[in-house]
């Protein structure tokens, strides 16, 4: 399926990032200061934040006015109201909502808090009240990456846009893939065989996930600065797939 053995290595010297950043520049520049040649097989994982800021997501607060549903919404969660104004935009359902707890469908089929949308490291102050909200298509930025670092390095690197998730019935979180480009995100290994002989029925394996779990780790998720984490080691014969293949249909919802 794959190889065993990943290194995964934060890459030094990146910015700030603000709308209109060249991402593929930065990690460029990142990558020669880390003295990484980039190779066949290799990926690097973008945190969602430098890739939402990048994209211009930030949204302020103070030019939000919420609806009728927000605040019914607010008042049953515990949240600004702009702020579910704002999860609303960005989600298809509402799953879950209790004090301090606003779960959505984002409109691109993540089940999540408050739609990803998030207060911390938007790079500006604690008192500006700017939030920052997904990419529109991680899959479609992920490709825009792995396009532009061909275009740089001569090779392209598979491409990882990852954000951090709580699990159901686990605490914590832990990072994923969100949008995926230039490896498979998803291994189906339904109909061979464990080392017993028996035949395998269900496990499928979310290869995307694994990697950006385990850069996550070389990310930190507080004031660590380290957003983009090249990997490498990885070697796999499947075919590609991108991130929307991770996610289960809602048809199969085994928690509701």
């Amino acid at each position: 399926m794959a190889s065993a053995s990943l290194i995964f290595h934060a890459l030094p010297s990146i910015p700030e990032i603000a709308p209109g950043t060249d991402l593929a520049s930065i990690a460029e520049h990142a990558l020669l200061a880390a003295r990484i040649e980039v190779r066949a097989g290799d990926v690097l994982v973008f945190a969602q934040k430098v890739v939402s800021k990048a994209e211009g997501r930030l949204v302020r607060l103070r030019d939000v006015q919420p609806s009728s549903r927000a605040l019914e919404l607010a008042a049953r969660c515990l949240k600004d109201p702009r702020l579910v104004e704002l999860v609303l935009a960005e989600s298809s359902e509402v799953v879950r909502v209790a004090p301090n707890v606003l779960v959505t469908r984002h409109r691109c089929g993540y089940v999540m808090a408050n739609a990803g949308i998030d207060h911390s490291n938007t790079g500006t102050a604690p008192d500006a009240g700017v939030v920052l909200l997904l990419p529109i298509d991680a899959d479609a930025s992920a490709r825009a990456l792995c396009s532009a670092l061909r275009a740089r390095l001569g090779i392209a690197p598979g491409v990882i846009v990852s954000d951090s998730f709580g699990r159901p019935c686990r605490m914590g979180t832990v990072n994923v893939a969100l949008g995926v480009d230039g490896l498979p995100s998803i291994v189906d290994m339904r109909g061979g065989c464990d080392r017993d002989g028996r035949r395998l029925q269900v496990t499928q394996v979310a290869i995307a996930d694994a990697i950006a779990a385990g850069a996550g780790l070389a990310m930190g998720e507080a004031a660590e600065g380290a957003p983009i984490v090249h990997v490498r080691g990885f070697a796999s014969t499947e075919p590609c797939s991108d991130g929307q293949a991770l996610i289960r249909p809602a048809k199969e919802d085994l928690f509701r």
